[in-house]
This record gives C-alpha cells, sequence and structure tokens, in this order.
C-alpha cells in the first residue's frame, strides 16, 4: 500500500515538474521575443547648423515714388490743335507734347518786331540830330538849353528800342509756349484734354493737360523704428554735410522673392515722430530699364551693422508652440534635445538664428523625434535638403 500510494504521488509530482519546466521555457521564450521586437532607435534626418558672414539687417514696409512729379499746364491760353505723344509712354526733357493755336501769338510777334524796327529807325534819327547839335553847340551857334534836349530825345530813343525788344522777347516767348514741351524725362500719362479744346494758361488755375513723372531712379520711401534711426542719425552714421551715410539697402516688390534690388539710402528726417515712434527714411533705386513705377509697395531691408559671424538653419527645423519656437539638437549620445530659438531674417534661403543654437550644432530637419529619445542621425547638408517638406514635431 505504501508502494501504491509512493508511485501515485509521484505520477502526482511528474506533471509538477513538468509543468514548472513548461513554464520556465515559456518565460525564457518571451524574453527573447522581447527583446527581438525591440526597434532601433527611428531615422532622421540631421544638418549642421551653418555660419555664415552676415550683415545684421532691419525689414521694414514703404512704397516707391518719382523723384520728379510734375502737373503739366500750358504758360499761355488757346485751342488745341494736336497732341504729340503716346500715352503712358517715355517722353524727353524738351519733346512738344501739345500744340496750341499760335496764329494769335505770330501776329502779336510780328507786331512787336515793327514797333522795334520803329523804335530803331527814330534812335537813328535821334542821334543824327544829337550828332549835330553837338557841333553846333561846339561853335557856340546853339544854346545850351536846345542841346539839352536833343540829348534827351537821344536817350529817350535808345530806352524806347530796348522797350521794344523786350516787347518782341515777350512776343516770341508766347510764340514758343503755343508748343508746350516737357519740363523733365520720365513716363507720361493720359491726355486729360484733347485736340480741339479751348485751355487757359499763365495762372495758378491753367487747365491741367497731363502727368510725367521720372523714371530713373526712384525713390523709396519707408518708416525706420527709434533704434534703427539712432544708429544712423549719430555722428558715425552721418557724412561730413550732416546727411545720413549712403547704408545699403535691398528692396522687394510684391511676388518677389528675397530682395532682389540693390538702392542706397540717402536721407533720414529731422525729426522721430513722438505719436508712432518713426522716424521718415529715403533710399534711391536705380530704374535704367524703366520697369518699376512710383506707387508700388515694397519690402526694404536696411543694412544695420556690419558684416560678422552668423548661424543659419532651414525654417522646416523650426517648430512652433505656445512657448515660442523651437528645433530639436541631437548631442554627442545621439538624444534629442528640444531648444528654444529666436530667429532673425531669411537669409539665401535659410533664416537666421539670433539665440538658441552654437556653431556646428546637429539639428533635425525631417523624421519623428521627441525630446529625451535616442535617434539615429542622417546627416546632409543644410542649404541641400529641400525646405518644402517639413518635419514632424
Amino acid at each position: 500500500m505504501l508502494s501504491k500510494h509512493t508511485m501515485v504521488g509521484a505520477a502526482l509530482a511528474v506533471p509538477l515538474v513538468v509543468g514548472g519546466i513548461v513554464l520556465a521555457s515559456n518565460e525564457g521564450t518571451g524574453q527573447a521575443t522581447a527583446t527581438a521586437a525591440k526597434p532601433p532607435p527611428p531615422e532622421v534626418v540631421v544638418a549642421e547648423v551653418v555660419t555664415r558672414s552676415l550683415a545684421e539687417n532691419a525689414e521694414f514696409t514703404g512704397a516707391l515714388a518719382a523723384v520728379q512729379s510734375v502737373e503739366l499746364r500750358p504758360r499761355v491760353g488757346g485751342y488745341i490743335e494736336a497732341v504729340r505723344f503716346t500715352e503712358g509712354g517715355l517722353v524727353k526733357s524738351g519733346q512738344v507734347l501739345f500744340e496750341l493755336d499760335s496764329r494769335v501769338a505770330e501776329a502779336a510777334l510780328a507786331r512787336a518786331q515793327a514797333d522795334l524796327h520803329q523804335a530803331e529807325e527814330a534812335r537813328t534819327l535821334a542821334e543824327r540830330r544829337f550828332e549835330r547839335a553837338e557841333h553846333l553847340v561846339g561853335q557856340q551857334a546853339l544854346a545850351q538849353g536846345d542841346f539839352d534836349v536833343f540829348a534827351a530825345e537821344k536817350a529817350q530813343s535808345g530806352a524806347r528800342v530796348e522797350a521794344a525788344k523786350a516787347a518782341v522777347r515777350a512776343a516770341e516767348i508766347e510764340v514758343h509756349d503755343t508748343r508746350v514741351r516737357a519740363p523733365i524725362s520720365g513716363r507720361v500719362g493720359h491726355a486729360i484734354v484733347t485736340q480741339g479744346n479751348l485751355v487757359s494758361g499763365g495762372s495758378a488755375n491753367a487747365t491741367l493737360l497731363t502727368t510725367i513723372v521720372s523714371v530713373d531712379p526712384l525713390y523709396v520711401y519707408f518708416d525706420v523704428d527709434e533704434p534703427t534711426y539712432l544708429r544712423f542719425a549719430g555722428a558715425a552714421g552721418r557724412r561730413a554735410d550732416g546727411r545720413v551715410a549712403p547704408a545699403p539697402v535691398r528692396v522687394a516688390l510684391t511676388g518677389e522673392d528675397g530682395f532682389p534690388h540693390e538702392a542706397r539710402l540717402d536721407f533720414l528726417d529731422n525729426r522721430v515722430d513722438s505719436k508712432n515712434g518713426t522716424a521718415r527714411a529715403r533710399a534711391v533705386l536705380p530704374n535704367p530699364d524703366g520697369k518699376l513705377t512710383a506707387g508700388l509697395f515694397a519690402r526694404v531691408r536696411l543694412e544695420t551693422t556690419s558684416a560678422q559671424p552668423t548661424l543659419l538653419i532651414q525654417e522646416q527645423a523650426v517648430g512652433t508652440d505656445q512657448q515660442g519656437r523651437f528645433v530639436y539638437v541631437v548631442r554627442a549620445d545621439q538624444s534629442v534635445e528640444q531648444r528654444r530659438v529666436e530667429l532673425g531674417a531669411t537669409e539665401g534661403g535659410l533664416r537666421v538664428v539670433r539665440k538658441g543654437l552654437s556653431p556646428r550644432e546637429r539639428i533635425i530637419l525631417k523624421g519623428f523625434a521627441r525630446p529625451g529619445m535616442t535617434v539615429t542621425p542622417k546627416m546632409v547638408a543644410m542649404a541641400e535638403t529641400p525646405s518644402t517638406e517639413g518635419r514632424q514635431p
């Protein structure tokens, strides 16, 4: 009986032992599976911060304006006989734009010329009479009082000739002014008054015929803030004559990438507006091909400091949250760190970094990452990575 119970106990004990072995075997297999299933660090696209020698800039908004602008009005009145320009085209200084009926002015000129000829003949006669009187008075054959009369007649005849010459000159000017000419070179507007219309001239209320604006160069007007004003208003930013030094300016128009147009700072106002803390500034923008025109909106970049080492990154590397902007930096041990950054303007497709990064640091451009996790960096050049592909923050 004892032997039987012993055998039964042994039989009952075997499954427990076997069961223990089975359980231990399953636990080891699970650990191995967990170890085999652990994924490698995710691969991310990483680039090294770029360092370039750049000048510090400030950006403003402004508008283009003509250096010269003219409202063309006639100096004399009359009927318009012809319009001699293409509306919206370029004209040269002195070019005839309108022709007025000149017949009345030409008749007045002929009359003035006749009066001049008459005055010259009268002067000739007076001079001859004076010469005879002078001879007679020398022989004491003419009283001094009579001689004085001849001398006065000579002087008066000379004055009449000068007056007649002035009248001729005035008549010539009036005839000349019946041809209305462009006072400046530039682009002309539309003809406000056309052929056959009567216009008045010679006063502030003279008829407006058209407008002309100069084309090359143009002015760029913009308002600068107080810190920028102070940088240029001091002695270091002034020339010997007191005017502002011609600092480099870059200009961009609506729809243009970057700042493709070069200009030079030309003027800084003599005061700052206390209401908004800005001052008017002006730059001169060359426009030799005449493609630009007054009134266009412009973005202005003003160089405020000399060139110095500057850090740049791609815009796609920057993330944003409620606390501001940040980038993910890959440390030497391949772990990820979130770094707050202060950004500046765009330069050559890259964004200036004012604070937050150091030279040669690596930042993530593309790929999934979180602070503290380990990643597998795939290094690329900062400027070669397409900026259209965003990084998942």
